[in-house]
């Protein structure tokens, strides 16, 4: 989150310009006030406008090589678990479960990144009743609605 407020380019790294920025926003000139600008960093990041930012940056942020336009199954469970899991927690649970299972996929890519946050909001879950394959669903998530039917007794 903090990265994100600073607007960082690399992961693990701040320049100079992006620290300065980053505490400015946060009104922060002291590690003492930046402790206490942390939960209203969680706050603003949870806001409904923020949130889809956030979660797009967040893909972006663990795009590691230039070029690079995906990241591995791995990452990307654990990436959905820290930032999703919290509010969506039987949806990553079952997701994570299948992308560590099927052989289909090696990595994951934005359209398919934004789809799945898609998904945890519209479709309800677990009955995936309103679920459409019609629609502009990432191939990735008919395929996981597919399994999960089949899961079904």
């Amino acid at each position: 989150m903090l990265a994100w407020r600073m607007k960082a380019e690399r992961q693990g790294y701040f320049t100079l310009e992006e620290w300065r920025r980053g505490l400015k926003a946060l009104r922060a000139d002291t590690i003492s006030k930046l402790k206490k600008a942390l939960p209203e960093l969680v706050k603003e990041v949870m806001r409904a406008q923020n949130f889809q930012n956030f979660y797009s940056y967040s893909f972006r942020y663990c795009l590691t090589e230039e070029k690079q336009k995906s990241v591995d199954i791995e990452v990307a469970c654990q990436l959905l678990n820290l930032i999703l899991g919290f509010k969506f927690r039987p949806q990553i649970d079952r997701l994570e479960e299948y992308l560590k299972k099927q052989n289909e996929y090696k990595v994951v890519n934005m359209d398919q990144w934004l789809g799945i946050l898609r998904f945890c909001n519209e479709i309800n879950f677990p009955s995936l009743d309103n679920y459409d394959p019609s629609l502009a669903w990432p191939l990735i998530l008919d395929n996981f609605v597919e399994w999960m039917r089949e899961q079904r007794p």
